[in-house]
């Protein structure tokens, strides 16, 4: 059985590709932040860590939290309140590991994401096995934009194979993304 109370997701929005290749920051969408949180909860994630280098961004994710967590919001939908509880917001990727580290003691092992990753990938069933069979914390990392830069993936432990659908097209949201990656990973 999987140990889920070591299990962390963060969705980067820096260091993240534009779709020229360069290192940009994306936006963060309000509707990310609301269903991610909801499916960590769902499957029993310890936390979901949105990072961005942008105070505003930041402070904006903050408004939405306090507001479902303290605000009107936390009395009209207790279920959603629940799902923002694990919600954190960092600066850096970096801060994650740290943080993961003080809550576990211990580095996660980073797992990365992404629908055209061009490493050595793990297929889910192996990546589930692996879970299912150590206690170690362990990351798992979606990006924003068009994928993770480089130097995210050079600091992972496993590169997860993408999500196919049987078709030709492969550009799914990142909620959705997150989602099915999560079911097949913990699911039961």
């Amino acid at each position: 059985m999987i140990s889920r109370s070591n299990c962390y997701i963060a969705l980067l929005h820096y260091p993240v590709f534009n779709k020229h290749r360069n290192i940009v920051t994306t936006a963060v969408a309000n509707m990310d932040i609301h269903d991610i949180a909801r499916v960590a909860r769902t499957y029993g994630m310890q936390r979901f860590y949105i990072v961005t280098p942008i105070e505003a961004q930041r402070v904006l994710v903050q408004t939405i939290l306090d507001h479902w967590q303290q605000g009107y919001g936390a009395t009209y939908n207790a279920s959603r309140r629940e799902a923002f509880e694990h919600v954190c917001v960092k600066e850096t990727f970096a801060m994650v590991g740290k943080d993961i580290q003080v809550v576990s003691g211990r580095r996660p092992r980073v797992v990365v994401t992404g629908a055209s990753l061009n490493r050595t990938l793990i297929n889910f069933k192996k990546m589930k096995n692996i879970l299912e069979s150590d206690d170690h914390p362990y990351l798992m990392v979606f990006g924003t934009g068009w994928g993770l830069a480089d130097e995210i993936i050079d600091q992972a432990d496993y590169c997860l194979e993408p999500v196919r659908g049987g078709s030709d097209y492969n550009h799914l949201s990142v909620r959705s993304a997150a989602a099915v990656i999560l079911d097949r990973l913990f699911g039961e």
